[in-house]
């Protein structure tokens, strides 16, 4: 069956109006301007209301700008509010969305938006409210302490052997906490530890659990704490605002990385906390280190090594080449010193030795004898026998000289009368097959092979024929007279030695 149409006169109002017995609005009366109507809310709403009412709701919406807009919720209905900035700064509460609290104001109608606002001159602090004034005054404690303090903190280990885990068994987190490590190093173990994580009790387990695993680092190879839990209200997560957990983080010797509900959360073990992470899965990141990036940087750390390693063998080798070198050098040097110097010792040791001694001394006697003879065949023949000496060097220089140019007149003459000389002008000569020169027809028969020489070079033929005739006799030069060498005559009267006085 399909949809009827509309009806206007079965309309909620046109059916209350026809039971009252009231006329139509357009037979009633004459129609209200919207400035006429706003005005008559406005009037309703002050003479219906009181002129201050307290309002309990959660904050929403909130819009922080001069002055603070926002909405006061229930489970039923929502209410606009607004609060002037001089209100917000006298009432000393900051203003959140999830916040609850009690407003007093007044209930006004704006007729230029048409909006119902309650304009809110004071609040009070209910249920969170007063929870986070009490985390607000407690950090300001621990603040002054330093206990927040990043100079204070530890670094985590870049590689940890095991960590401990502080949490509930039973919660999401452990799970994606384990989950992430063993996608990232199945290497690292993990120590759960169950505590409480909620409600009465959970803060004295935690800081416990804390100050347990703190007093067993040593013996259980413990390098790292991890306090986690999954999202929740700021009552569920309350435990980690307490102090006595703040004092079992700061007091522990090994690093502790927290990290409670979700991003938006905020506790103050994390703010004590070496490390604050904003899920257990972003903790489980930071603690645990990704296998495939070990891997490449093992990569690169091993390039690096073997780049190293050369360069340091290359320098070591050249290194040891210098140095083997220099010590070369040095045992050369040493070497020849020594040599030198042995052999200076030897000549002094030969010096010092008798025989030299002896043979020094024959010399000197020698020469003394000799100095003697001189002087007695002077004394005896009347001769200057130093100057005789000099003559007869003078003399035997020059016949060496004579003698010499001689030799060279006649090597000239011998060459110019050779072979090769006639060769020069023109000649030849023949050889026969078996060696020797052909000086008749007779000396070779048809058939053989002989060479003929010229002064450039020699050629081979074949002789034909019988090679008969008488052979022509070979002419001789003609003798030519001898050249004798004239002594200049010379008046003086020559001595022993061929010198004219």
């Amino acid at each position: 069956m399909g949809r009827l149409p509309f009806d206007p006169d079965k309309t909620r109002a046109k059916r209350a109006a026809a039971a009252k017995g009231d006329p139509a609005p357009s037979q009633a009366a004459p129609a209200w301007s919207v400035s006429e109507l706003a005005a008559r809310i406005g009037d309703a709403l002050s003479r219906g209301l009181p002129g201050a009412v307290r309002v309990e709701g959660e904050i929403s919406g909130l819009r922080d700008r001069t002055h603070a807009y926002f909405d006061l919720k229930d489970a039923g209905a929502v209410v606009s509010c607004v609060m002037f900035a001089s209100s917000v700064r006298k009432s000393g509460v900051t203003l959140e969305n999830g916040v609850s609290l009690i407003a007093t104001g007044r209930v006004e109608f704006y007729a230029p938006s048409g909006r119902t606002s309650l304009i809110i001159d004071k609040v009070e602090l209910r249920g969170r409210g007063a929870l986070e004034a009490q985390f607000r005054a407690l950090c300001d404690e621990l603040r002054g302490l330093g206990w927040f303090d990043p100079a204070r903190k530890r670094p985590l280990p870049t590689f940890p052997r095991r960590v401990a885990v502080v949490t509930s068994r039973t919660g999401a987190a452990l799970q994606d906490v384990l989950d992430t490590a063993r996608r990232r190093c199945p290497a690292v173990e993990f120590l759960i530890v169950d505590a409480r994580v909620q409600g009465s009790g959970a803060a004295g387990e935690v800081a416990s659990a804390i100050d347990a695993l703190g007093a067993a680092r040593e013996r259980l190879g413990i390098d790292a704490i991890l306090v986690t839990r999954g999202g929740g209200s700021m009552e569920d997560l309350w435990a980690f605002n307490e102090r006595v957990v703040a004092e079992a983080i700061v007091r522990c010797p090994a690093p502790v990385v927290a990290a409670i509900g979700h991003e938006t959360d905020t506790t103050i073990a994390e703010l004590v906390a070496d490390e604050r992470c904003a899920t257990p899965t972003q903790a489980a990141v930071r603690l645990v280190p990704d296998r495939g990036d070990l891997t490449r940087q093992l990569g690169s750390l091993a390039g690096r090594l073997h780049m190293r390693t050369e360069r340091a063998l290359a320098w070591e080798r050249e290194r040891a080449l210098g140095l083997e070198s220099r010590l070369a050098s040095g045992v050369r040097t040493g070497l020849r010193d020594a040599r030198v110097r042995l052999l200076e010792g030897a000549g002094r040791l030969e010096r010092q030795r008798p025989a030299a001694a002896q043979a020094r001394r024959e010399a000197r006697w020698a020469a003394a004898a000799q100095r003697l003879e001189f002087a007695v065949r002077r004394r005896v023949l009347g001769v200057d026998l130093v100057g005789v000496e000099g003559r007869l060097h003078r003399v035997a220089s020059r016949r060496l000289r004579d003698a010499g140019r001689k030799a060279h007149a006649l090597e000239r003459e011998l060459k110019a009368m050779g072979p090769f000389a006639v060769l020069e002008r023109g000649y030849s000569w023949t050889e026969k097959p078996g060696g020797g020169l052909v000086r008749s027809p007779g000396d070779v028969a048809p058939g053989d092979r002989v060479i003929t020489r010229l002064a450039d070079g020699s050629f081979g033929s074949v002789v034909e024929g019988d090679g008969v005739g008488p052979a022509t006799p070979p002419r001789t030069p003609a003798a030519r007279p001898s050249r004798v060498k004239r002594r200049p005559s010379g008046r003086g009267q020559m001595d022993l030695f061929g010198e004219r006085g």
